[in-house]
């Protein structure tokens, strides 16, 4: 009996073989999952920029540059479309670039891409912004901030959110450093910006809005109305956001970009007049035979 507990002992206590072992050696027959292979094997690297092209985006006449830069889009390959996937498509732009003028760098203007003309993006005006670091450099202590914003409808059927900011400043001869503004007086504040705003606005187009927007207009003329209530110093449109707009209208977009193509006509020209100078004094160069 002895011995016999003895041996069921040691045929209980011999080791287990691990799961991954079992594993190993288990049938291919029984597990399916063995014998198949990963779908469609391994892909081929294949560089994705062989696949795109460049197109450009052309400002509207609002803005002195009319090649504001260039764009990647897929080729068309199917029924995907290129100019589908491109109109639509928002890009952000400094007006300081926009204009060539670099006092104006802290303002950001969004186009929108409207229609696809061979490969160029013909845009229009989406919104504007103002960049923070400029934001940040406006705000300090010892005065207070008054901000307003409004919803307009332009005379084109364009429906704009344009939100205002302004600061107090000391008024003549003031001796104390601080210059706040107490809640009557940033209310009535808060009212002359909405109501300058919505006049300016409602009363002109979308191009001749912007035109009005770039050179900081309308800031001269909240501060201006707002003199009787309390001095103001930076006040700015910091904001423009395009809410909705009319119907899409080819003709009033090919307006906005109708001497898109004429930007190097003054240098033809001036050229041109050179070489009707040069004629009238009769240069001859050497080995022309007469002839410029």
């Amino acid at each position: 009996a002895g011995t016999a507990a003895a041996r069921f002992c040691r045929i209980t206590e011999q080791p287990r073989s691990p799961p991954e072992v079992l594993r190993g050696t288990m049938a291919v027959g029984k597990n399916k999952r063995l014998t198949k292979s990963k779908k469609g094997g391994k892909k081929k690297a294949v560089d994705v920029f062989l696949k795109k092209e460049w197109y450009e985006i052309k400002a509207p006449s609002m803005f002195s540059v009319r090649n504001a830069g260039k764009t990647l889009v897929t080729r068309t390959q199917g029924t995907k479309i290129a100019s589908d996937s491109l109109r639509g498509r928002v890009f952000e732009i400094s007006l300081g670039d926009l204009n060539n003028d670099e006092d104006q760098t802290y303002r950001k203007i969004k186009l929108v891409c409207e229609d696809i003309q061979g490969y160029n993006c013909l845009t229009n005006f989406h919104g504007m912004d103002m960049t923070r670091d400029k934001l940040a450099s406006l705000i300090k202590k010892w005065q207070t901030l008054v901000e307003g914003n409004v919803d307009v409808k332009t005379t084109d059927g364009y429906t704009l959110r344009m939100f205002a900011i302004g600061f107090t400043t000391k008024m003549p001869n003031q001796i104390a450093k601080m210059c706040y503004a107490n809640s009557a007086q940033v209310r009535a504040i808060r009212k002359k910006m909405v109501d300058v705003m919505r006049e300016e606005a409602s009363k002109c187009d979308l191009k001749e809005l912007v035109l009005k927007l770039i050179p900081e207009y309308m800031g001269g003329e909240i501060e201006k109305a707002c003199a009787g209530v309390f001095p103001l110093q930076n006040v700015f449109v910091r904001k423009v956001k395009v809410l909705k707009k009319p119907k899409f209208d080819l003709v009033k977009l090919m307006e906005l970009h109708a001497d898109a193509g004429n930007e190097d006509a003054g240098a033809k020209a001036d050229a041109e007049a050179e070489d009707v100078d040069a004629a009238d004094k009769n240069i001859t160069v050497a080995g022309s035979g007469g002839r410029l």
